[in-house]
């Protein structure tokens, strides 16, 4: 499909995109104007991120290519998820969005659909070479256009309490059959143990799994919208998982709460299905297990397979309003591929980049404190890393997302079905894009 068709399809219901977020309007915020673009006087960018430490990198910016190149970057900090989208969304329909924005890869067909975002392949679509396929289709949309450029990803994995696997005799499970398998020894070694816990309030941890088994949730068929989250992969990630918790196999309860967090600091949950942040919340969650946990690839449907899911991660983009859109494109560029930057992202802000190259250097050239035990822990991280597959959003994920939590809260609780769940999910996802006023195709 030509790109022009493309953006057509993404544009189709702006004004109806910016209102499914919800909340209250935001006051606008603009852009700082300069004299010029790069190489003709001045320039003066804002960028709007929630990542800590980041003024510390920019500054690098600031004192290095940008004063050469008489580009200026001032950080304005800002939450995440919804609710910088929206105030995004409300910035750019007063014409006063900030030059840069950090946006998670899930979010950015909506900012795409509201006309938010510009198309800089001509000034970055050279970095392409710089990371894995499926982490730079997450930018494309899968048009010819690059709509921001990977900053951090979250390859998932596996972790396991390497020192309780051999108390019970237990292998690390290579696939999902040998997964449940795991799960069903533990119980019947030690009941009041479980080797993991199925969380109905992280609807990015299920769409990462769904990801891997091969789920495209959000497909386009000419200039329509294809809803496919109850697809037969996906069905089969609802149908393995609502199956272990029926039958009580594992937990069925929440992550992130006082209660998780006691459960894998006293070696009651003794695994996690996760992503390459994890050391950071085992570290907060359970510090007296330190240098007891392994990690492994996320174990595989079938034998032979390696693929993983993505849990989080997020790109840095231009916005339409920008005055100085090359230059802020530079300086995208620069942020996420630049080995400097990179390593001071690393450093101040610890996140794991999405470049290949910065995934074996600086500051990870050691495994995290954490995992002193696995001296290997970055080599197989990007080595997962690369086996990313590729992703597909859509112009309402925050819809289907919190389906996701409402259907599949209550089937966990009451441990019910999960592919009624998921039909619930995919019903409310289609009826808000038709709300909307996209084309859908059935």
């Amino acid at each position: 499909m030509p790109n022009t068709k493309r953006r057509r399809l993404f544009r189709g219901a702006a004004t109806a995109v910016a209102l499914t977020l919800g909340g209250t309007a935001l006051a606008a915020c603009g852009s700082d104007e300069g004299d010029g673009e790069a190489g003709s006087g001045p320039v003066s960018l804002t960028y709007w991120t929630w990542t800590p430490g980041m003024d510390k990198v920019v500054d690098l910016w600031n004192k290095g290519p940008g004063k050469k190149d008489q580009i200026t970057v001032t950080v304005k900090k800002q939450a995440s998820g919804d609710t910088l989208v929206t105030k995004i969304l409300t910035a750019h329909k007063a014409g006063k969005a900030p030059d840069l924005v950090q946006a998670e890869y899930q979010a950015l067909p909506t900012l795409v659909s509201n006309d938010a975002l510009a198309d800089i392949s001509g000034e970055v679509g050279g970095a392409k070479e710089k990371f894995a396929e499926g982490v730079w289709q997450q930018t494309t949309l899968g048009t010819d256009a690059v709509y921001a450029v990977p900053q951090d990803i979250g390859p998932m994995m596996f972790y396991y309490r390497e020192d309780l696997f051999e108390q019970y005799g237990l292998k690390v499970p290579t696939t999902w059959e040998q997964f449940a398998e795991t799960a069903r020894a533990l119980k019947k070694k030690a009941p009041d143990k479980d080797l993991t816990t199925f969380s109905a309030n992280d609807s990015g941890l299920f769409a990462g799994l769904a990801q891997q088994a091969g789920a495209k949730w959000w497909t386009t068929q000419g200039e329509q919208w294809k809803v496919g989250i109850n697809d037969p992969a996906t069905q089969k990630v609802a149908e393995f998982w609502g199956g272990l918790v029926e039958e009580g196999a594992i937990d069925n309860q929440p992550m992130y709460t006082p209660a998780w967090n006691k459960a894998l600091n006293t070696g009651k949950q003794i695994a996690w299905v996760s992503a390459v942040w994890a050391p950071g919340t085992l570290t907060t969650a359970a510090p007296d297990t330190k240098g007891k946990w392994a990690m492994a690839p996320l174990p595989q449907w079938s034998t032979g397979e390696n693929v993983t899911g993505s849990w989080g991660g997020s790109s840095t983009a231009v916005t339409t309003d920008s005055k100085h859109k090359e230059a802020a494109a530079e300086f995208a560029a620069w942020l996420n591929t630049d080995g400097e930057a990179l390593n001071a992202l690393a450093k101040e802000s610890g996140i794991y980049p999405a470049s290949t190259a910065a995934q074996l250097s600086g500051a990870f050239t050691k495994s995290p404190e954490y995992f002193a035990n696995q001296a290997d822990f970055y080599t197989k991280a990007a080595e997962i890393a690369q086996t990313t597959a590729p992703s597909a959003w859509g112009p309402n994920v925050n819809v289907a997302y919190t389906a996701f939590k409402d259907a599949f809260g209550s089937a966990a609780k009451n441990k019910s079905d999960f592919t009624a769940a998921l039909d619930t999910m995919q019903e409310a996802t289609v009826a808000d894009l038709k709300k909307q006023g996209f084309e859908v195709s059935e």
